[in-house]
């Protein structure tokens, strides 16, 4: 959300036009003592492109603004959230400010107050520092039911609200990292977001569409194909809540998983997650559905991969209740984890 600067010129071209103003009056007419302000505005939009002077009450830690009001030429120091943002003094009248907001300017538990300390006098004024748009990176269980309780992960969750589809979740504790919120009715197949004043962010996976979200959901039974282990609540390394699949395979082996029949009518493609432990340029694993009459073999790497397959490739499935895993990359194994797996709404 925040909106830098691409073009340092414009600056410095408003900055010109802003001091022509001032440039035909006298020095003893201008200067005034006392600081008021009268707006302060946004330099340029999302697109870093110059835009008319608009009065805003809500910024953002390393953009850029115009203060105007008077009594600005002894300016000292200027605070946003009791943190000081350096200026320079050239790129002030005594009408106008042109400041950069600290990067580092807190935005939570704040005094939402900008300050300008001058010769004169010291001036506080109404204004928010907004965090940065939320980053929402997963939210579990996903088949939870309506009344059940969420966990929502990710960051800058600042006084947010969460919705289910168009219904309001209600939130039984956040954090800037962490919400907990209780579904409300009719949540299966809506999308989970969350929304702050910096903007909404919403997740991929409709609630209700896991086949694996921390645990397996209708596990009937899986195995691997060598007796090894397959640990279904890996922690140290996870994509989505809070732990993965861990399944250490041999050359070529697999692990079969099955699951109680489950209808997909309303899905179009099957997702998952998947990643290598081995940095090996030929590490893939190939997908079985059907009883292997579908085989599609996928690369994958060191991040988490995301891997969605239309059900159109592996004949339109009306019912789901299988998958087979066969590790393929031909260099004597790999160790692979696996999480978000589920499906995709049409």
């Amino acid at each position: 959300m925040k909106y830098l600067i691409k073009n340092y010129s414009l600056i410095f071209s408003l900055l010109i036009s802003l001091l022509s103003i001032t440039a035909c009056e006298d020095d003893s007419d201008r200067i005034s003592f006392s600081p008021e302000i009268t707006l302060v505005s946004a330099t340029v939009d999302k697109n870093g492109q110059a835009v008319p002077i608009t009065p805003t009450t809500q910024g953002y830690a390393g953009n850029t603004y115009i203060i105007q009001g008077k009594g600005f030429s002894t300016l000292q120091h200027i605070y946003f959230n009791d943190t000081e943002s350096t200026f320079n003094p050239n790129f002030v009248t005594d009408n106008n400010i042109i400041v950069t907001i600290n990067q580092n300017t807190p935005y939570a538990n704040a005094s939402n107050k900008m300050k300008l300390v001058t010769k004169y006098g010291t001036l506080e004024y109404d204004f928010v520092v907004a965090p940065p748009a939320p980053v929402f990176t997963s939210y579990t269980p996903i088949n939870a039911k309506s009344g059940e309780t969420i966990t929502l992960y990710g960051n800058f969750f600042l006084n947010p609200v969460v919705k289910v589809g168009t219904a309001t979740a209600n939130i039984i504790s956040s954090s800037l990292t962490e919400i907990k919120a209780v579904l409300p009715a009719n949540s299966d197949d809506k999308l989970v977001s969350v929304t702050t004043i910096s903007g909404t962010t919403t997740a991929s996976q409709p609630v209700g569409s896991a086949l694996y979200d921390d645990i397996l959901q209708g596990d009937t039974g899986h195995w691997s194909w060598s007796g090894t282990p397959i640990i279904t609540d890996y922690t140290a390394d996870k994509f989505q809540g809070e732990k993965s699949m861990k399944i250490a395979f041999g050359g070529w082996d697999g692990a079969d998983f099955k699951f109680a029949s489950r209808d997909v009518s309303k899905y179009k493609a099957f997702r998952i997650r998947l990643k290598s432990t081995i940095d090996n340029s030929d590490a893939s694993l190939k997908l079985v559905f059907g009883g292997w009459a579908f085989q599609i073999i996928k690369k994958i790497g060191t991040d988490w991969t995301y891997i969605e397959i239309p059900f159109s490739d592996i004949g339109n499935p009306t019912t789901f209740d299988q998958i087979t895993f066969q590790e393929s990359g031909n260099f004597g194994g790999n160790t692979i984890l696996i999480d978000d797996m589920g499906f995709v709404l049409k």
